[in-house]
C-alpha cells in the first residue's frame, strides 16, 4: 500500500494498493491498442477534448487544490494557483499544437521536400510530488496533443493527485488508455521503460533518479527528457531596486516552502549593497507565518516529508560548521522548518555546492561582475537564474554569460507555457513547454518527392 500523509500533522489521508506486474502489462497493452486509433485523430478533435479537460480542472479547482495541500502540504493559495496554471497549459497546447506541428516545407532540388511531425507511441512520465498537478499537465498536454498516449508514474505520496488527473482526462472524453496512471513501486519502472509501446520517457526529479532512468532509456534506445535539480543564482547588482528585489527574493526562495527546482537558492550580492539587502531580506523572512497550510493566514507551510526536512537541517548545520552565519530561522519541528537565512556562504559548503530543497536562503558576497558570474557558474547545476539591475544592457550581458537554461531579468524565475523550459549540466537535457517542448516526443520525418 502507498500511504498519503498530511505533512503538517502526519495524519494518514489516503491508502492505495500498489499495482502488480500483470496489471501493468494489461495497461501497457491498452496503451498500445488505443495509440493505433488516437494517432489518427485530428488536431481539432484533440483540441476539443483538451479544452474540456481545462474546463473540468477549473470547475473542480478547490477540490483539486485541497488534495494537493493534503498530500504534499503546500499552502492552499499556492495549490489553487497550481491548478489554474495546469488548466492554462491544456488551453495553450489545445490552441497551438496544430500550428507547432504543421508540415514545414524546405527548398531542395526535389519537386517537393517537407518535414512532418508525427507521434511516436506511449510516453512514460515519471513525476515528482512538489507540483503534483502542474508537472503532469505540462507534460501531458503537449504529449497528447501531438498524438501520443501517456503513462504516468507519479510520486507515491501524491497518489490521489495521480488518480484524479487520470479521471480528469476520462471525464473530458479522452478514450480509455490515452492517459493512464500507474500506482507502482520503483522496481517496476524499468519494466515499463523497456516495453515496446513506450518510446520516450520524461522525468522531473532528482539527479540520481534522472541518471538511473536515462541509463535504462539509453540502453533500450528510448528518447528521454530530464528536468532535474537546480541551485539557481539570484544576482543582485548595486543599482537594483531593493524594495522589489527583496520582495521577489523572499517569494522565489520561500514559495512552496522552497521545494522547487527553480527556486532561487544562492543569493549572490555585490558587497556595496549587501548589508542593505541582507537586512531587508532577513526582515521579510522573519515576517513569514508558519503553520497549517489550510489556514489563509499562513504564509509558510510544512515541508512534504520528514526525511527532506532532516536533510535540509543537516545541510544547514554542516554549512554553519564551515563558517556560514545564521541570521534567521534554523529551527525544525517535524516537517515544519522555519524560513532560514544564512550569510557568509562560500564554495565548499553544502548551502553552496548542493541543491537545498527547502526554505533556506544562502547569501554569497562578491566584489564585482566577474566574480558574480564565476560563482554563479561554479555549480554542477544549470536550470535557472535571475539578474537584478536597472542597467538592462548590463543585465543582458551577464545573462548571456550564465550557464543556465533560463535567465530572467528583474523578475521571478518561473516556467511559462509559451517559452521553452529545461536545464544544462546536471540539471538535465531536453525542453518542456512551447513549440520546442511539443517536438521532443515526435518523429521528425523527412518526406521528399522527386521528379516523376
Amino acid at each position: 500500500m502507498f500511504k498519503s500523509i498530511h505533512p503538517f500533522n502526519q495524519s494518514i489521508v489516503g491508502e492505495f494498493p500498489v499495482m502488480t506486474a500483470s496489471t501493468v502489462n494489461e495497461k501497457l497493452h491498452v496503451a498500445a491498442k488505443v495509440f493505433r486509433d488516437w494517432k489518427k485523430t485530428s488536431y481539432a478533435q484533440r483540441s476539443d477534448l483538451m479544452l474540456k479537460a481545462a474546463s473540468i480542472i477549473r470547475q473542480n479547482k478547490e477540490a483539486y487544490a485541497r488534495t494537493i495541500t493534503l498530500e504534499m502540504g503546500k499552502l492552499l493559495t499556492e495549490a489553487r494557483a497550481e491548478v489554474e496554471k495546469s488548466a492554462t497549459a491544456c488551453e495553450y497546447f489545445a490552441e497551438n499544437a496544430a500550428e507547432f506541428l504543421k508540415d514545414q516545407s524546405i527548398s531542395t532540388e526535389a519537386k517537393q521536400s517537407f518535414v512532418a511531425f508525427q507521434p511516436i507511441g506511449a510516453v512514460l512520465a515519471i513525476m515528482p510530488w512538489n507540483f503534483p498537478f502542474w508537472q503532469v499537465f505540462r507534460f501531458a498536454a503537449p504529449a497528447l496533443m501531438a498524438g501520443n498516449v501517456a503513462i504516468l508514474k507519479h510520486a507515491p505520496n501524491v497518489t490521489q493527485c495521480s488518480l484524479m488527473i487520470e479521471k480528469i482526462f476520462l471525464e473530458a472524453g479522452f478514450p480509455l488508455g490515452v492517459f493512464q496512471s500507474l500506482v507502482i513501486e520503483v522496481d517496476l519502472v524499468q519494466h515499463v521503460i523497456t516495453s515496446d509501446i513506450v518510446q520516450g520517457v520524461a522525468l522531473t526529479g532528482s539527479e540520481a533518479a534522472g541518471s538511473n532512468v536515462a541509463s535504462i532509456a539509453g540502453k533500450n534506445i528510448k528518447r528521454s527528457v530530464l528536468e532535474l535539480g537546480g541551485s539557481d543564482a539570484f544576482i543582485v547588482l548595486p543599482d537594483a531596486d531593493l524594495d522589489r528585489t527583496v520582495k521577489i527574493a523572499t517569494q522565489s526562495r520561500m514559495q512552496n516552502v522552497g521545494q522547487s527546482c527553480i527556486a532561487a537558492k544562492r543569493f549572490i550580492v555585490f558587497k556595496s549593497v549587501k548589508e542593505q539587502f541582507v537586512s531587508r531580506f532577513a526582515a521579510q523572512i522573519k515576517s513569514l507565518v508558519q503553520g497549517d497550510p489550510f489556514d489563509e493566514k499562513t504564509t509558510l507551510g510544512p515541508m512534504a516529508r520528514i526525511d527532506l526536512a532532516e536533510k535540509l537541517q543537516s545541510q544547514m548545520q554542516l554549512s554553519m560548521s564551515k563558517g556560514a552565519r545564521l541570521l534567521a530561522g534554523g529551527v525544525r519541528k517535524g516537517c515544519n522548518f522555519q524560513a532560514t537565512l544564512l550569510d557568509d556562504v562560500r564554495p565548499g559548503m553544502p548551502a553552496f555546492e548542493e541543491e537545498t530543497f527547502g526554505p533556506l536562503a544562502a547569501v554569497i558576497t562578491v566584489e564585482n561582475e566577474t566574480e558574480a558570474i564565476a560563482l554563479a557558474n561554479q555549480t554542477r547545476y544549470g536550470l535557472g537564474a535571475t539578474v537584478w539591475s536597472q542597467d538592462l544592457e548590463r543585465a543582458v550581458r551577464i545573462a548571456r554569460e550564465l550557464e543556465s537554461g533560463s535567465v530572467l531579468i528583474n523578475a521571478l524565475m518561473r516556467s511559462d507555457v509559451r517559452l521553452p523550459f529545461g536545464g544544462i549540466k546536471k540539471s538535465g537535457y531536453g525542453r518542456e513547454l512551447s513549440e520546442f517542448g511539443i517536438k521532443e516526443f515526435v518523429n521528425i520525418k523527412t518526406i521528399s518527392i522527386m521528379q516523376g
